[in-house]
């Protein structure tokens, strides 16, 4: 099967306790990033300056006229404007203001004494140091601003806050003083050409009243006065109005009653028009129709009786129409009547209309120029009335606009660098940074890290957990500390064979360094100790490795055989541990994939089957050789090891790949060199065990180990079965 074409597998979400175990993990470089920051931030607070800082607090209003009189009232002051609030603050710090300051305190030979070697400053360089000293904000929900100044004298601080206030103040009341003169002057040439205005209209009033014939009384009125009044023309438009509606709905009624045909009429017209000598004619047809119906049940239609009744039907039919054509004619000379009424009322209305027009137009002039001259003695009024006002306005000081509420005193300690906040930022910002600098590098760490990550990536069980700085078995005896581990493999590896006959296991991994020669001899140890026949085969052509852990020759082993040069039992070198044996790898041959790859091998296999309970072969990585390669598709069981943390995951995968590809029988992987003290959450794969196994004596952990191994071998068998 090849795995190229496996589905991806699928993304798992962090938990929390994955963000906790990266920050253990990178604790160290969280905690350097986190000392580096705090070192700077609280040498730089200690190397800055000291400043201190005064504040001087005012009042503002609005320009407006601090007396009555003008054109319009007094407009209603908000609370805030932020406009002008705004536009406050750009006028403090404006050349304007600040200008008036430098020259009041002489602050161009002052600071150029203290901080340019006794060199003068140019105005422009004194109000860019002053702009960058101040600070300007609104108090809330009010009129009032703070003028905040900061500078490494105290006392220099409150002068030139004060001084910015007093400055602004004079301006403001320079500038309002200035603008009420230049608008008095304005007032005083209209209210002289309105004067000049007023003597023309009055004489051209004069001439029209002697030109139009206007008597005294007509002058005195306000305008012309029509023939009908106001009221008089609204009574009569609304009896119009009226007339109107009531000629549209008699003209109406009429034309759908001509609209009926005789019949229809005969039962509509009664309820329309009161007409009892209708009424009467029709009750008698109805009384006649009723008799004629009776009579014709008992008599012939020839019967005289029946012929009178007839008859008598026939006229009073007769009559009905004619008395029909006379209701429908009178109210058609109503209709008509009305129409000829309301036709002379509007005619009397519009006649009227015309009239007051023509009169009106003639006269109109006169009380044109008449009602001009009213509006312009007025506005001269105003006038008047406003220059007055601006007169009284320029003499009141406006100290009402600005005023000092608090003024600025020297602070009594410094308010720059604010040391404990400058460190607790730097610490929380180290802090941040050290985690954000962890989970960056985690993030581009793209090795394994979890069994979590091992089996969504692989598809594939994780069959042991390996802790960091594991021993050799050989060495360190079945009382090592690490042996649990390998135990919990061995089980592991046992439960997971199908057949008991699968007895031979290579460990690959997938590049150089991994553990794998470790992991075989420690777990052939295990085997071994539990009283199974195992032989380890170094089956690593390239760096043989294992001879010297055994402390025997290399001259002799795996290349003498395959070249068929010695027999087994010459080549098996039997070793400290009771129950295993050791082949070396022999003297290395120009190619190993012609001898590895060989019938003697696959033949070597078989004698070794028979004579062993379990054979472990070494292997050089699977990516850097063909060895591997080989030898995962001449044994039972492959088994890969991976090294925490070691090498990216595509290349761990590929590692498998290439063992699925050769048809190798991928049963598992062991997860080696974890470090348990940093990812706690292993000690539950390895530490517990050991902790637990090894508080027991030695017979429960031999009896133990012999039960755990012969459920592993009940279990092969019922899957064979």
């Amino acid at each position: 099967m090849d795995s190229l074409n496996n589905s991806a597998p699928p993304e798992a979400r962090l938990h929390f306790l994955d963000y906790w175990r990266v920050i253990r993990i990178r604790k160290a470089i969280i905690i350097t990033v986190f000392l580096i920051t705090a070192i700077i931030a609280t040498a730089v607070t200690f190397i800055l300056p000291e400043s201190y800082s005064s504040t001087c607090k005012v009042k503002i209003e609005n320009d407006v006229n601090d007396s009555p009189g003008g054109y319009a009232p007094t407009p209603s002051q908000t609370t805030y404007d932020p406009y002008f609030v705004q536009t406050t603050f750009e006028i403090m710090s404006s050349s304007l203001v600040l200008s008036n300051v430098v020259n009041t305190l002489n602050l161009n030979v002052e600071w150029g004494k203290k901080y340019f070697n006794g060199e003068t400053l140019k105005t422009t360089e004194s109000m860019e140091i002053l702009r960058g000293r101040m600070s300007l904000a609104p108090v809330r929900s009010s009129k009032l601003i703070t003028i905040t100044v900061y500078s490494d004298d105290p006392k220099e601080a409150a002068l030139l806050a004060n001084t910015i206030a007093e400055a602004y103040k004079s301006y403001r009341i320079d500038t309002r003083r200035e603008t009420t003169l230049k608008g008095l002057d304005v007032l005083e040439g209209q209210y002289l050409d309105e004067s000049n205005r007023i003597q023309s209209t009055q004489q051209q009033i004069e001439n029209l009243r002697h030109d139009l014939g206007i008597t005294m009384d007509q002058a005195d009125a306000q305008g012309y006065a029509a023939s009908l009044t106001t009221e008089q023309l609204q009574t009569l438009h609304n009896q119009m109005i009226q007339d109107e509606r009531a000629f549209k709905e008699q003209s109406n009624q009429l034309a759908q009653l001509k609209s009926f045909n005789n019949n229809r009429l005969r039962d509509v017209l009664p309820n329309v028009v009161n007409d009892s000598a209708l009424v009467d004619l029709l009750a008698k047809l109805h009384e006649a129709e009723q008799r004629i119906a009776t009579l014709k049940i008992d008599y012939a239609a020839d019967n005289l009786n029946v012929t009178r009744v007839q008859t008598l039907i026939n006229t009073l039919n007769q009559q009905i129409d004619d008395r029909i054509a006379g209701i429908l004619s009178s109210l058609d000379s109503q209709v008509s009547s009305k129409k000829a009424a309301l036709d002379a009322l509007t005619q009397s209305v519009e006649d009227a209309k015309n009239k007051d027009m023509e009169e009106s137009a003639k006269f109109q002039p006169y009380y044109d120029a008449k009602r001009n001259l009213e509006q312009l003695r007025s506005l001269h009024n105003l006038l008047y009335s406003k220059i007055e006002a601006e007169k009284l306005d320029a003499e009141i000081p406006k100290s009402s606009m600005v005023q000092i509420t608090d003024r600025a005193e020297p602070g009594k300690t410094p308010v720059k660098p604010n040391r404990t906040v400058n460190i607790v930022l730097g610490l929380v910002f180290g802090l941040i940074m050290g985690i954000g600098l962890a989970f960056f590098i985690e993030y581009l760490d793209t090795s394994v890290k979890t069994i979590d990550d091992v089996e969504r990536t692989f598809q594939a069980p994780v069959l042991g957990v390996i802790p960091q700085n594991i021993g050799y078995l050989v060495e360190e005896g079945s009382e090592s500390k690490h042996a649990e581990a390998y135990r919990v493999l061995r089980t592991n590896l046992l439960f997971t064979r199908k057949e008991e006959t699968l007895n031979t296991i290579v460990i690959v991994s997938a590049g150089a360094g991994e553990g794998k020669s470790t992991t075989a001899i420690n777990l052939a140890t295990v085997f071994a100790q539990a009283a199974n026949r195992v032989l380890i085969v170094d089956s690593d052509l390239r760096r043989p490795t294992l001879h010297k852990l055994f402390k025997v020759t290399n001259n002799l082993g795996l290349t003498n055989y395959l070249l068929k040069q010695n027999t087994l039992a010459e080549i098996v070198q039997t070793t400290g541990v009771p129950n295993l044996d050791f082949m070396a790898s022999g003297k290395l041959p120009n190619s190993s994939m012609g001898i590895l790859g060989s019938a003697q091998m696959k033949q070597m296999i078989t004698e070794l089957k028979q004579r062993y309970d379990f054979i472990f072969f070494d292997s050089p990585p699977i990516l850097g050789v063909s060895d591997a390669s080989i030898l995962a598709s001449e044994v039972d069981l492959v088994m890969q090891v991976i090294q925490y943390r070691r090498y990216p995951q595509p290349m761990t995968i590929r590692a498998k790949q290439m063992i699925e590809k050769v048809g190798g029988n991928f049963v598992g992987i062991v997860l080696n060199n974890i470090n348990m003290s940093q990812d706690e959450g292993y000690y539950y794969y390895s530490g517990y065990y050991h902790d637990y196994y090894y508080n027991r004596n030695p017979a429960d952990q031999e009896a133990e180990a012999k039960a755990d191994l012969a459920a592993a071998g009940d279990t092969a068998i019922k899957q064979k079965d």
